[in-house]
This record gives structure tokens, C-alpha cells and sequence, in this order.
């Protein structure tokens, strides 16, 4: 379904339900920050709403009903708008890249220790390791301005994001997009364990061994070239790892 195409109230329901998935195996991934981190979903259709954590609820508990519709101006659009509080930070980042960016259908910003830990190297993500090769010269920085308020910074974010799917935000997180939920948490997930291991791997004092360019950028490429189907694969088989969850989310 592209992002034009109106969300049936079944449809809708099934992206609530994935996109609070997507909250819990974060969660299960110790990718969260208690109440202060976010995932958005585009909801299919002309009027470019999206879906946003209701503020306050942990991504572990996470239920499809949990999740807040709102539209680019920050408003609520459903029924009870005065109980589903959200996160006005989340909002300006959010609707930044949603406004810009409808190739991304969902976007993940996290806080997590290591992807802080990289936000503040000034050489930002090194070649390391394989995981790190997926973002080969494909990942964007933007510099810090404090707390997510302004209004104003949407436009500095979607103009250092450029047409990445992946962004460091200096000394706050991590930013990821993807044309599905499937390939956001995929890319997530690389970029976490590309941060971790590059944290680590400093860590250890020794002198570090990098592939050569031609190297990074054939393993890069290889990356792109994944199929939607291998993100589905992905993504269905992390599923399992909230399997008992599902009755919860579900509601």
C-alpha cells in the first residue's frame, strides 16, 4: 500500500499492532529510555497522519490502543484527544521526517548508552564491522540544539538527513527510517550493534584494522541490494521473540 492510498479500519488496526510490536522487541533489545524515546508510523492515506506512543506508557506494555493518530501539526485525531498525551519532542522529530520523507513509511529515534557513546566521537561511525558496512557512507549527523522544542529544527533535521534512511544526533541518539516497519527495525537493529561494537572495540586500547574503501563499499552495497521479503523474513522471525506478548499488544 503506498502513502496515498486511504487506511482501511483494518488496515489501520494492523499497523497499530505492528508498530507496538515494534515498541516491545525495542524494548526487548534494551533499546529504550523509560518514557523519553519514540516510533512513529505512517498511516496510509492522503490526510499524512501518523502513529506515536501516547506519552508515558513504556514500550514494554505497549498496546495497539496505546498508540496516538496525529496529523503534521502535532494534533491529536481521534476520539478523547484531552487523555492521549504525546511527547513534543517526539512530535518535531517525528513530523519532520514524515512531512519530507514519504518513502519512510515508520522512523525510530532511541537513546541508547552506546549510540550516545558514538554520537559524541567526532569521527562518528567507523567501517568496523559488518554491521557498521550497511551504513557505508549512508548515514547522516546533526548537530545538537538542545531539547527537541523548536519548531524550526524540523528543517535542519530533514536537511541533514538528506536522502539516508539512518541519521546520529550529536550527543542525543539515533535516527532510522524505513520504507516499512520490517526495515526500520532491521536498520535499528544493525545500527545499535554497529555502536556497540564500535564502543567496545575503542574500549580496548589496541590498534584498530579497518577493510580498505573498495571493501566497505561492496559490503554497503550488498546491503542495499536486501529485499523487502528479506526484511519481512526479519521481522517475522524477531516476532517470535514477543510471541507471548501477542494477546496484550493486540488490544
Amino acid at each position: 500500500m503506498d502513502g496515498l492510498t486511504q487506511a482501511t479500519a483494518a488496515d489501520e488496526w494492523q499497523l497499530r499492532c505492528d508498530l507496538a510490536a515494534l515498541y516491545r522487541l525495542v524494548a526487548h533489545h534494551k533499546m529504550t529510555d523509560l518514557i523519553y524515546t519514540h516510533i512513529s508510523a505512517r498511516v496510509p492515506g492522503p490526510e499524512h497522519h501518523f502513529l506515536i506512543n501516547r506519552y508515558g506508557v513504556l514500550f514494554h506494555e505497549m498496546r495497539a490502543s496505546d498508540l496516538v493518530k496525529i496529523d503534521l501539526d502535532g494534533r491529536v485525531v481521534e476520539d478523547q484527544p484531552e487523555s492521549k498525551r504525546i511527547n513534543t519532542a517526539g512530535f518535531i522529530i517525528h513530523s519532520a521526517i514524515h512531512m519530507a520523507r514519504p518513502d519512510l513509511a515508520c522512523v525510530i529515534h532511541t537513546h541508547t548508552p552506546d549510540g550516545i557513546a558514538v554520537s559524541v566521537q567526532d569521527h562518528g561511525l567507523l567501517p568496523l564491522t559488518q554491521q557498521s558496512m550497511k551504513f557505508y557512507k549512508r548515514i547522516a549527523y546533526h548537530d545538537y540544539e538542545g531539547i527537541s522544542l523548536d519548531l524550526s529544527e524540523r528543517e535542519r533535521l530533514v536537511r541533514d538527513l538528506g536522502s539516508h534512511k539512518a541519521m546520529i544526533l550529536h550527543s542525543h541518539g539515533l535516527l532510522v527510517g524505513g520504507a516499512t516497519i520490517h526495515e526500520a527495525f532491521h536498520n535499528i537493529y544493525y545500527l545499535e550493534r554497529a555502536c556497540q561494537t564500535q564502543i567496545k572495540a575503542l574500549g580496548g586500547g589496541g590498534k584498530l584494522k579497518l577493510p580498505p574503501a573498495a571493501v566497505c563499499e561492496h559490503a554497503a552495497r550488498q546491503f542495499d541490494a536486501l529485499s523487502a521479503e528479506h526484511y519481512a523474513f526479519f521481522w517475522n522471525s524477531a516476532l517470535r521473540l514477543v510471541e507471548a506478548e501477542a494477546p496484550a499488544i493486540r488490544r
